[in-house]
């Protein structure tokens, strides 16, 4: 059943996720209506999503409202597209699918998420953790800043790198994301400028723009930053705020260097710009060795941690580290948004920090092994593409030549592989043309999934394939 009001999406949004759209060996109104479904496919619109008007939309594009109706029509044939008369055009998947962008196919083999299963000592971390429940069974639970315990051990993390902080700075969260979502609505008022990396983390880009923020993209290569052009930007526009990952970026998995460090920081405090660094990738190490956080340049940087990508993602425990008085304001905005962070999970996690050493010694070789049998598949079955083998981080970010990840994900889950478009990354429909391989998986998945990928590339350089990717009547 759908929703009573489905959800519209704005003729500028909808321009903006539908990006280079166009093809030459395509009709202009397939080309449209392709676009549409992929998006819909690859979860960037959502099932009940209510397009433009076709005059609107026609208007936004440069295109005729014949043309945009021709396009609905043939979404409408092919299943994608709902229209009634008062109600406007909803998007849907065939046959009524819900809940998933997969057409209801059951993928044998996902590579959306850069992620590990748990770390082995998990069970008994939460068997220790239980058993420490009744020390807070009289405590009410609801607690915005965190348990005591757990934000000094996260402290002492700080300190052990040479970045003096007390637990009063830390605020635990319910993972990375949570924290993000705190900050931006603390720190950020709609309208005002914030700097982000490009391509940066999808979920990044949902939630800055969700706060109303005005996104200045910064180029980054897998080998690293533009670091004049980023300060450059910082003393042209004083953003707001900047997000950034120095360590190991999602997807490109650069590392920015010691000096470079210290240049962003400096810039950043004399363009006023608060810098919001996530360290979710920091401990994913694997050749390159420790470098010195943000934080230790400047007393006003903002750092995201999590111990997702080390111990658990399930776990959903993540921090902020902040100047005290904006740890005040973000608690301040949180009591409208949740009344704080699971207690069983703040005690495993403030555990696991205990033994920290040895989780990221098992991870890190992990880490290692997984890379380098990524690579060693990506060479032997792709001789067309040059892999960047990263020296940290769970992903390579491999540019695919000619070939469309958006074309590539759409063939890849008649494989049985569920991948994500490299446009996902990026803002107004860049990095088409790659692609975010991650590597937490088994040998066993990995190869499938290369092998998988192999045939999906092969396809789309077909005609039946060309066909099936830009023309959804068929």
């Amino acid at each position: 059943m759908s929703p009573a009001t489905p959800l519209p999406v704005s003729p500028a949004r909808l321009v903006r996720e539908l990006g280079d759209w166009q093809r030459p060996d395509q009709p202009t109104y397939r080309a449209l209506a392709a676009r549409i479904r992929l998006l819909l496919l690859d979860g960037r619109l959502a099932v009940d999503t209510r397009l433009p008007a076709e005059r609107d939309l026609g208007a936004r594009l440069g295109v005729s409202r014949n043309t945009i109706a021709a396009a609905y029509a043939a979404l409408r044939e092919a299943g994608y597209l709902t229209s009634v008369r008062g109600s406007g055009s909803r998007l849907c998947l065939p046959g009524g699918a819900r809940g998933g962008a997969d057409l209801g196919r059951t993928s044998a083999i996902d590579f959306r998420r850069a992620t590990f299963t748990a770390y082995p000592g998990i069970t008994d971390l939460y068997a220790e953790a239980v058993e420490r429940i009744p020390a807070h069974i009289e405590e009410s639970g609801y607690d915005i800043h965190g348990l005591p315990m757990l934000r000094e051990a996260v402290a002492a993390h700080y300190v052990g790198r040479g970045i003096p902080t007390t637990s009063e700075q830390i605020i635990v969260t319910s993972g990375a994301q949570h924290a993000l979502h705190l900050v931006t609505r603390a720190l950020i008022r709609p309208g005002e400028r914030v700097l982000i990396e490009h391509p940066s983390y999808a979920h990044a880009f949902d939630t800055l723009i969700s706060g109303g923020a005005r996104l200045l993209p910064q180029p980054i290569e897998p080998g690293g930053w533009d670091i004049s052009a980023t300060v450059d930007t910082l003393r042209r526009t004083r953003p707001a705020a900047g997000y950034v990952m120095p360590d190991f970026q999602n997807p490109s998995g650069a590392s920015l260097a010691e000096e470079d460090r210290r240049t962003l920081a400096r810039a950043a405090t004399q363009s006023g710009t608060t810098l919001i660094v996530d360290e979710t990738t920091s401990w994913l190490d694997i050749d390159r060795g420790e470098r010195t956080g943000l934080a230790a340049f400047s007393g006003d940087v903002v750092t995201l941690g999590s111990l997702g990508k080390v111990v658990w993602g399930a776990m959903r425990i993540g921090w902020i580290r902040a100047p005290r008085p904006l740890v005040d304001r973000i608690l301040a905005a949180r009591s409208a948004v949740d009344l704080g962070t699971a207690i069983l999970e703040q005690i495993v996690a403030t555990l696991a920090l205990r033994d920290i050493e040895s989780v990221l010694g098992f991870r890190r070789t992990q880490l290692r092994d997984s890379r380098d049998h990524l690579v060693s598949l990506i060479r032997e079955h792709f001789p067309e593409w040059t892999p960047h083998v990263v020296d940290g981080g769970m992903s390579l970010w491999q540019h695919t030549g000619q070939v469309s990840t958006l074309a590539l994900a759409d063939a890849a889950r008649a494989e049985g592989l569920a991948i994500i478009p490299g446009t996902r990354f990026g803002v107004d429909g860049a990095f088409d043309h790659h692609l975010r391989l991650p590597f937490g998986y088994t040998h066993a998945d990995l190869t499938a999934g290369v092998l998988a990928l192999r045939r999906a590339a092969d396809a789309v350089g077909s005609p039946s394939a060309q066909r099936r990717a830009f023309d959804p009547v068929v």
